[in-house]
């Protein structure tokens, strides 16, 4: 069971290597300004990896796993509209869709023709929704980490409506930067390291609050089966100490993809942050299958 653990701050270190070696940039789409981080190049194959992060995070998440790939591919990782620098969707209340429509215009903007793409958490939802329509075509495999299915479902009505209530209720009582004191713990295994804790909170700490209300609306407003079963090969993975998105119910949304489960050792929630190495070797045999 996880402790109420203050977070430790990131070391000069590492955001030094997150600001030379995975800067931010920004293309204007329709609907505004769209962010990421980049590191990389595109290889003879022509294929990118594309990353989407979860609700309470951001495209800093990805740090150290991108940059174990950034010799193999181009990698992108974005911060989803309404997260950093990117412009908020118009819907106070959106769904995948919207943000999927989003992406879809970042990655016309940068040239992705071919790409794998990974999700996270929250991001699968958008992952998802994009393979399974405008990223017809473009996305060779689909990589969901720690999926979560979504409360759209209407057998989850009395649910949908508690998770909303509570993570508006935490929102409003202690703000982004109070989340971001106490939560990180809860994104990772039992024993974590101070480098994950730190990287964690650093990532929440810029969540931007009226992005991460429209977030919680989808995530409570979509489900995860209306994508199933997907264009492309799909694979599931999560960590075996995942409190959040549990390894029974990764493992329901892999059968539901008719997809393989795997499982990352001592990783919790937040395995891209806490097992980098594990899921860059992930995502580097993701984009070896789907070069074939």
């Amino acid at each position: 069971m996880h402790t109420e653990t203050l977070a430790p701050e990131p070391s000069p270190e590492t955001l030094e290597l997150l600001n030379t070696r995975f800067a931010e940039r920004s293309v204007q789409t329709a609907d505004g300004a769209q962010c990421f981080r980049e590191a990389g190049q595109t290889g003879a194959d022509g294929m990118a990896l594309v990353l989407l992060h979860g609700i309470g995070s951001g495209a800093g998440s990805w740090l150290h796993a991108a940059l174990e790939l950034a010799g193999r591919t181009r990698v992108i990782a974005w911060d989803a509209p309404g997260y950093g620098n990117s412009a908020r969707l118009a819907p106070a209340s959106p769904g995948p869709e919207d943000y999927a429509a989003r992406l879809h215009q970042m990655l016309d903007a940068l040239g992705i023709e071919r790409c794998v793409l990974a999700g996270h958490s929250l991001g699968t939802l958008m992952a998802t929704a994009y393979a399974h329509g405008l990223g017809k075509g473009r996305v060779a495999r689909l990589v969901l980490l720690s999926p979560t299915r979504g409360y759209g479902n209407p057998a989850q009505a009395e649910r949908r409506e508690a998770v909303r209530a509570e993570r508006i209720r935490t929102l409003e009582q202690v703000g982004i930067a109070g989340m971001a004191r106490s939560r990180p713990a809860k994104m990772l295994s039992a024993q974590p390291s101070a480098e994950a804790l730190a990287w964690v909170r650093w990532n929440m700490e810029r969540l931007d609050a009226a992005g991460y209300r429209q977030a919680i609306e989808m995530l409570c407003n979509a489900d995860m089966s209306r994508y199933a079963p997907a264009p492309v090969p799909v694979e599931v993975h999560s960590g075996d100490q995942d409190t959040v998105t549990i390894p029974a119910n990764c493992r329901a949304i892999a059968e539901m993809f008719q997809a393989p489960y795997g499982s990352i050792d001592v990783a919790g929630h937040a395995c891209h942050i806490e097992r980098p190495g594990a899921v860059a070797a992930i995502l580097e045999q993701a984009l070896a299958a789907a070069s074939r």
